[in-house]
């Protein structure tokens, strides 16, 4: 009895019983009415166990899966077809997918034999009527529709399908289709379709930017070798006015280089020094020795009191009435500055009015003396 007992015992989770309410007892109509509320009590706590135990069972065979039973798509597919996916999966050259393809079909060829065969095995029985002959003879011709149909998603699926094998099955799909027209799917000509990637519009948009791309540089080098007559003054404290010519792709300091040159037939005191030594002044602005003159031209650079792109001297006349809300145009000559002689004299004017040239700084208005003169007496 004990052996008994224990082995009933042993899976006691699994077949676990709620005892009897003892609704059955001869009793009174009050403790029969209360052992029939804690029946029904009873029997919902068993069936909410039961479900509860079934989820725990569930989940865990769920847990028992390989991630391969989990994302199985072969369910509903023929042997013949797991068969291909199985040589096909992953990277294989066209010859081994039409090899496969070939065994494929022949298997399913031979199937489909041997089905047939088999209903004409049972010509000894009674011979079907007319109307089931025909019905049989559709059912046939739809699997074999469905089967054509599955292996042509399959080939457009592939960018090296075999197109003679879809070739020759087009003829089979007209003799199934017994005369009637298969729908074919044209493109829509109205629709816009300059969105979608398109391989030989972007190469020609590429071309086209490599073609404006070569002749903006063309047209810039053409326009660096251009000649630029600049009218400058050596400034000594007093001024002395010169004319030299150079390329519009020149940097200050080849400039500089150049009027070097010049000056030191006349100013004993430029035989002794070197380009590094002078400094260019354009309207009351520094010019750096790495800016080109190309660059002051293209950015249309102002200064403090005239237009650093203008190199030569002119003065703003305009006759008749004169409208303030235009800019004067007056360019006036650079000075060209030993930067000793600067270091002397930059706190007496005009020197303590020049400045480092810098591109992203906006100087306002064109202005004289400091702006001086254009204040109203009060």
């Amino acid at each position: 009895k004990i052996h008994i007992i224990n082995s009933t015992m042993g899976d006691f989770q699994a077949n676990f019983i709620r005892p009897d309410t003892g609704i059955n007892t001869v009793e009174g109509n009050v403790a029969g009415s209360r052992a029939a509320t804690l029946s029904k009590k009873r029997a919902a706590e068993q069936a909410d166990f039961e479900a509860r135990k079934q989820k725990i069972k569930a989940d865990s065979e769920r847990g028992k899966l390989g991630i391969d039973s989990k994302f199985d798509t072969n369910t509903n597919v023929s042997a013949e077809e797991q068969r291909f996916r199985a040589k096909t999966v992953g990277l294989v050259t066209a010859e081994e997918f039409r090899k496969a393809s070939a065994e494929a079909e022949k298997a399913r060829g031979k199937r489909i034999g041997e089905e047939d065969e088999g209903d004409n095995d049972g010509e000894a029985a009674p011979k079907l009527s007319e109307e089931e002959q025909k019905k049989l003879e559709k059912e046939r011709k739809r699997a074999k529709k469905k089967a054509l149909k599955e292996k042509k998603k399959r080939m457009a699926t592939l960018s090296f399908g075999a197109d003679e094998e879809l070739d020759d099955n087009d003829a089979d799909a007209n003799d199934l289709s017994s005369g009637t027209k298969t729908k074919t799917i044209n493109k829509n000509p109205e629709v816009d379709t300059s969105f979608l990637p398109d391989q030989e519009r972007e190469e020609h948009a590429k071309a086209e930017k490599e073609r404006l791309r070569k002749k903006w540089l063309d047209r810039q080098a053409a326009m660096k070798e251009e000649i630029l007559e600049i009218t400058y003054s050596y400034w000594d404290g007093t001024g002395h006015r010169r004319t030299v010519q150079c390329k519009k792709g020149d940097t200050v300091a080849q400039f500089l280089e150049t009027v070097r040159s010049s000056l030191a037939k006349d100013f004993r005191e430029m035989q002794n020094v070197s380009s590094d030594a002078l400094i260019y002044v354009k309207e009351d602005l520094i010019l750096p020795q790495d800016v080109s003159f190309y660059d002051l031209i293209a950015t249309r650079a102002r200064g403090k009191s005239g237009p650093l792109f203008n190199f030569d001297v002119h003065d703003d006349v305009r006759v008749g009435a004169v409208d303030t809300r235009v800019e004067k145009d007056e360019s006036h000559p650079g000075k060209v500055v030993e930067r000793r002689w600067y270091d002397r004299n930059k706190h007496i004017f005009p020197a303590s009015r020049w400045e480092i040239y810098d591109p992203a700084k906006e100087y306002g208005r064109y202005t004289i003396h400091g702006g001086e003169v254009n204040k109203k007496k009060k």
